[in-house]
Protein backbone atom coordinates (compact mmCIF):
# COMPACT_ATOMS: atom_id res chain seq x y z
CA UNK A 1 0.00 0.00 0.00
CA UNK A 2 1.33 3.42 -0.99
CA UNK A 3 1.52 6.18 1.60
CA UNK A 4 -1.20 8.77 1.31
CA UNK A 5 -0.20 11.74 -0.84
CA UNK A 6 -0.46 15.17 0.74
CA UNK A 7 -3.12 17.43 -0.78
CA UNK A 8 -2.01 19.49 -3.76
CA UNK A 9 -3.36 22.65 -2.13
CA UNK A 10 -3.35 23.63 1.54
CA UNK A 11 -6.65 25.53 1.27
CA UNK A 12 -9.48 26.00 -1.25
CA UNK A 13 -8.38 29.55 -2.11
CA UNK A 14 -5.05 28.17 -3.34
CA UNK A 15 -6.83 25.86 -5.78
CA UNK A 16 -9.03 28.77 -6.89
CA UNK A 17 -5.95 30.94 -7.45
CA UNK A 18 -4.36 28.19 -9.53
CA UNK A 19 -7.57 27.84 -11.54
CA UNK A 20 -7.72 31.61 -12.16
CA UNK A 21 -4.18 31.60 -13.54
CA UNK A 22 -5.03 28.75 -15.91
CA UNK A 23 -8.31 30.40 -16.98
CA UNK A 24 -6.65 33.78 -17.62
CA UNK A 25 -3.91 32.08 -19.64
CA UNK A 26 -6.50 30.11 -21.63
CA UNK A 27 -8.28 33.39 -22.45
CA UNK A 28 -5.06 34.85 -23.80
CA UNK A 29 -4.32 37.40 -21.09
CA UNK A 30 -0.72 36.19 -20.90
CA UNK A 31 1.59 33.46 -22.16
CA UNK A 32 3.23 31.02 -19.79
CA UNK A 33 6.55 32.80 -20.37
CA UNK A 34 4.96 36.14 -19.41
CA UNK A 35 3.43 34.52 -16.31
CA UNK A 36 6.76 33.03 -15.23
CA UNK A 37 8.52 36.35 -15.76
CA UNK A 38 5.87 38.31 -13.81
CA UNK A 39 5.85 35.78 -10.96
CA UNK A 40 9.64 35.73 -10.81
CA UNK A 41 9.81 39.52 -10.78
CA UNK A 42 7.22 39.76 -8.01
CA UNK A 43 9.12 37.19 -5.95
CA UNK A 44 12.41 39.03 -6.37
CA UNK A 45 10.85 42.35 -5.37
CA UNK A 46 9.76 40.99 -2.02
CA UNK A 47 12.45 38.29 -1.77
CA UNK A 48 9.68 35.72 -1.35
CA UNK A 49 9.08 32.18 -2.48
CA UNK A 50 6.43 31.67 -5.18
CA UNK A 51 3.59 30.70 -2.86
CA UNK A 52 -0.07 31.13 -3.76
CA UNK A 53 -0.29 34.51 -2.04
CA UNK A 54 2.38 35.69 -4.45
CA UNK A 55 0.48 34.06 -7.32
CA UNK A 56 -2.60 36.08 -6.35
CA UNK A 57 -0.61 39.34 -6.14
CA UNK A 58 0.88 38.58 -9.56
CA UNK A 59 -2.59 38.00 -11.05
CA UNK A 60 -3.73 41.34 -9.61
CA UNK A 61 -0.76 43.15 -11.14
CA UNK A 62 -1.22 41.52 -14.53
CA UNK A 63 -4.95 42.22 -14.83
CA UNK A 64 -4.41 45.85 -13.82
CA UNK A 65 -1.45 46.23 -16.20
CA UNK A 66 -3.46 44.69 -19.07
CA UNK A 67 -6.46 46.96 -18.46
CA UNK A 68 -8.82 44.19 -17.36
CA UNK A 69 -9.45 46.12 -14.14
CA UNK A 70 -7.89 48.97 -12.22
CA UNK A 71 -5.74 49.00 -9.10
CA UNK A 72 -8.50 51.08 -7.47
CA UNK A 73 -11.14 48.46 -8.27
CA UNK A 74 -8.92 45.76 -6.78
CA UNK A 75 -8.47 47.77 -3.56
CA UNK A 76 -12.24 48.28 -3.38
CA UNK A 77 -12.84 44.53 -3.84
CA UNK A 78 -10.27 43.66 -1.17
CA UNK A 79 -11.97 46.04 1.27
CA UNK A 80 -15.39 44.56 0.45
CA UNK A 81 -14.05 41.06 1.06
CA UNK A 82 -12.53 42.10 4.40
CA UNK A 83 -15.87 43.61 5.49
CA UNK A 84 -17.72 40.49 4.32
CA UNK A 85 -15.28 38.28 6.23
CA UNK A 86 -15.84 40.29 9.41
CA UNK A 87 -19.62 40.04 8.97
CA UNK A 88 -19.66 36.30 8.22
CA UNK A 89 -20.40 33.94 11.13
CA UNK A 90 -17.50 31.69 12.12
CA UNK A 91 -17.40 28.50 10.09
CA UNK A 92 -19.55 29.84 7.25
CA UNK A 93 -18.15 30.50 3.78
CA UNK A 94 -17.29 34.12 3.14
CA UNK A 95 -19.55 35.65 0.50
CA UNK A 96 -19.36 39.19 -0.85
CA UNK A 97 -23.13 39.33 -0.37
CA UNK A 98 -22.33 39.59 3.38
CA UNK A 99 -20.51 42.90 2.83
CA UNK A 100 -22.40 45.49 4.89
CA UNK A 101 -20.77 48.26 2.85
CA UNK A 102 -18.37 51.02 3.84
Amino acid sequence: MRPEEPPAFAAPWEAQTFAMVVALHDRGLFTWSEWAQALGQAGREGDRPADYALWLETIERLVAARGVTTAHALVDRQAAFARAAAATPHGEPIALANDPGP
